[in-house]
């Protein structure tokens, strides 16, 4: 039986110095070794808060995230260049969708107010109130919402934000 064995090392120390030094340059060229600047993703935007009693489910999305048809059937315009909230209650303690009072203040960075309607929506079981305003590219949108749900005197604060892209 005859073996043979090949050696990428070589057989002197310069051989073995050039491809390590090779070897270093391809790592640190791939992303391999070296300090790397590499930002943090942001964290997620919390989507829901508890208030005791009540959970209260909030998004900001673009209207043209909405599927067609969903969109047709709810009354939302689709384009790129406007926002649409959607805000719904739960009773934790009959885990069941209720009526709110819902208002909400949209501002942008600059401070500017943006006048947002907001409208309840009955599908089925489902309860969720809409509200849509126009944005600009690159625009962030502060919402501040307040959820008054019925047969409550409290009224509960929450604050989302989304930076709005139309191009």
């Amino acid at each position: 039986m005859l073996t043979t064995h090949v050696s990428i090392w070589g057989e002197d120390m310069t051989s073995r110095l050039s491809i390590l030094a090779l070897t270093a340059v391809v790592l640190v060229g791939c992303g391999g070794g070296g300090e790397r600047n590499v930002p943090e993703a942001a964290a997620a935007e919390e989507s829901s808060a508890v208030f005791g009693d009540y959970t209260v489910y909030f998004n900001a999305i673009s209207t043209d995230e909405v599927p067609a048809e969903v969109a047709q059937s709810v009354g939302v315009v689709r384009a790129r260049n406007r926002a649409l909230l959607n805000v719904s209650v739960l009773d934790n303690t009959s885990n069941t969708p209720i009526e709110a009072d819902v208002q909400v203040a949209v501002s942008n960075l600059t401070g500017q107010l943006k006048k947002m309607t907001v409208r309840k929506v009955e599908q089925g079981d489902s309860i969720y109130y809409l509200g849509e305003v126009t944005v600009a590219n690159r625009e962030t949108l502060i919402f501040d919402i307040d959820v008054t749900p019925d047969g409550s005197e409290e009224t509960f604060e929450m604050r989302t934000q989304r930076i709005y892209r139309t191009d």
